[in-house]
């Protein structure tokens, strides 16, 4: 009998594998990245068909197979809906993009999640361009924090305590360049 996972994720990537069957890259919870497969979602009668879409938040469950995990059941969590406006979507598939090439697979890291979910639910609230681009820097900054690319910044530290608080969003607009800079010196140093 194999034991089944249940966590919850975000989806950050899918393709077509075989004739009906999809992979994903997830980032979970409770194991980090992981690649997993689902038999039968592309046909139309399949029940996962809709809620195994890219960039959704999603609850799975989950077994371990040889090579890929393979997903058993998924629903949605009917939270992050409105990151699908389109002024929002855009600067929500960035976020994502970057944590798809900075994370390294089955690594846990659920403080990096739920930093992740709370910047999510502010970018979600966020009504001007202005507030779009610092939420976006707040949280790109937390990622890139939490995976250990940012040192200890005197500038940077009110921005990087837990837990991550809309409040921050006001804050960054007066130091946005210096945050910006390091941002950008951190992800150069990736070499990613």
């Amino acid at each position: 009998m194999h034991h089944i996972y249940h966590t919850e994720g975000i989806i950050l990537s899918s393709g077509d594998l075989k004739e009906t069957a999809k992979y994903y890259s997830i980032f979970t919870r409770d194991l980090g990245v992981i690649f997993a497969s689902a038999q039968g979602v592309r046909k139309m009668s399949s029940k996962l068909r809709f809620v195994l879409q890219d960039f959704s938040y999603i609850k799975i469950d989950l077994v371990k197979g040889k090579d890929f995990w393979r997903v058993t059941s998924a629903s949605k969590t009917n939270k992050l809906e409105e990151l699908s406006k389109p002024e929002i979507f855009q600067v929500f598939v960035n976020i994502l993009r970057l944590l798809k090439r900075l994370l390294a697979g089955e690594d846990p890291n659920e403080g990096l999640f739920v930093d992740l979910l709370n910047g999510l639910y502010i970018l979600e609230k966020s009504k001007t361009e202005e507030e779009l681009r610092n939420i976006e820097a707040v949280i790109v900054l937390r990622i890139l924090n939490n995976l250990g690319y940012i040192g200890g910044n005197e500038i940077l530290k009110d921005f990087i305590k837990s837990p991550f608080e809309e409040d921050l969003i006001f804050k960054i607009s007066k130091n946005r360049v210096k945050i910006l800079h390091q941002i950008n010196k951190a992800i150069k140093e990736t070499d990613l």
